[in-house]
């Protein structure tokens, strides 16, 4: 598959909602969630298919089957991509979740230097609980108590940044169809991503289509001639939803193998540090290959018809096709939510689904003498993801993040 890479310009605010099962407000995301993206340019090919005459749903070769029926079409979640550094704006292509185990000061939480710095706890916690200690870290600044931090970040020649959009409710009145007049008792609010991160500097949100090798060229030329066409979101005749859209067509590239590297790396240098409390006890990098994988995004799990928040050796064996019995599940960090929505298509409320948080981390290993033979699979599973309804923006991993290597005397 190749990588479409897609910045959204808000030219407009967005009402992107997001309803909580059982209650009577719908919230808006902190972000375009990638089913949103995908309806919304399925719905203008279909639009523009009916205008001419075509009909779809009788063509069973079409391209339009084969990118949203046949999954051959992966829309990733559009993150915000202003990252804020000092009184500068700049726009970040690779926005990132912070995993669960990321930690900040209470007081001052954030990264250097407007916070006290964020540091990652998983190497720590690991080496900890092996060596039967407790793992209690406190900020490296002022000794204060540290919490957990979420959120989205970037990096660019080592220096962090977080990302974040702005909110406001826009008063609506109905109106009366007959006198065209304001209607009696019909007021509401609808709440909106903002379509500015300050002033004069627009909103930009960043994603990848990740599409197969066959249409990616005839797909991106398509999105590129309608870069003005599309509206995302709800209320988008009372004029909310306009986006610009900035295109590149990349290969999926990936640097996993420098990445295990660097985690392996990061593990021993750690396990040594810990050696103080039983020099006698073996180093498990010696015979085993670490690696995590957390999630970019909220993800539907299931096993034997359940849904489930972790991720076992079985759903991961199953995911990247291995049949090795090596794999253990050494540490997991997840928690959950659940999310309904709207089907436009169908007019009908979507189900209730039991989705584990994005952010979350796995801690697996296997034998080291099957390394070589986990590269390609894990690489894989970065591209297409893991779990139910990929192809909507669900399930997008990343193995071995970077962040895990940032430890608390080093806290950026």
């Amino acid at each position: 598959m190749r990588r479409i890479q897609l910045k959204i310009k808000a030219l407009s605010p967005l009402a992107i909602g997001r309803h909580k099962p059982g209650g009577s407000i719908s919230e808006v995301e902190t972000y375009i969630p990638g089913t949103v993206i995908r309806g919304a340019i399925a719905g203008l090919m279909i639009r523009q298919a009916n205008s001419e005459g075509i009909d779809f749903a009788n063509d069973p070769d079409s391209d339009f089957k084969t990118l949203f029926i046949d999954g051959g079409a992966i829309f990733q979640n559009a993150y915000p991509a202003i990252a804020e550094v000092s009184d500068d704006f700049q726009v970040r292509s690779e926005v990132k979740i912070l995993p669960a185990t990321a930690l900040s000061a209470k007081g001052k939480s954030g990264f250097r230097p407007k916070g006290n710095g964020v540091f990652d706890s998983l190497l720590d916690r690991f080496c900890a609980e092996q060596f039967g200690q407790v793992y209690d870290p406190n900020c490296p600044v002022d000794g204060g108590r540290v919490d957990p931090v979420k959120g989205f970040y970037s990096s660019k020649q080592q220096q962090y940044a977080m990302h974040s959009t702005s909110t406001r409710l826009l008063t609506r009145v109905g109106i009366n169809r007959s006198r065209a007049t304001a209607e009696d008792q019909i007021l509401y609010s609808t709440q909106v991503l903002e379509e500015f991160k300050r002033q004069n500097v627009p909103m930009v949100f960043s994603s990848n289509i990740l599409v197969v090798e066959a249409l990616a060229q005839e797909f991106f030329q398509y999105l590129n001639h309608n870069a003005n066409s599309l509206r995302l979101g709800g209320a988008v005749s009372r004029g909310l939803g306009k986006v610009e859209l900035d295109l590149e067509l990349r290969e999926t590239a990936t640097d996993l193998g420098d990445r295990l590297t660097q985690f392996n790396t990061a593990l021993k240098e750690r396990w040594q540090l810990w050696k103080l409390f039983d020099g006698t006890k073996a180093d498990p990098s010696q015979e085993r290959l670490f690696f995590t994988i957390g999630l970019q995004s909220d993800a539907i799990l299931t096993e034997e018809w359940r849904r489930i928040t972790v991720i076992s050796e079985t759903m991961l064996r199953a995911a990247v096709g291995s049949s090795s019995e090596n794999i253990r599940l050494e540490a997991s960090y997840s928690s959950y939510d659940y999310r309904s929505g709207w089907n436009t298509a169908w007019g009908l409320m979507k189900d209730t689904e039991l989705m584990t948080d994005r952010g979350s981390v796995y801690l697996f290993s296997v034998d080291k003498r099957e390394a070589e033979h986990w590269i390609t699979p894990l690489t894989e599973l970065e591209n297409s993801g893991m779990g139910d309804r990929i192809a909507e923006g669900f399930g997008q991993v990343r193995v071995c993040d970077e962040f895990h290597s940032i430890f608390r005397e080093r806290a950026v």
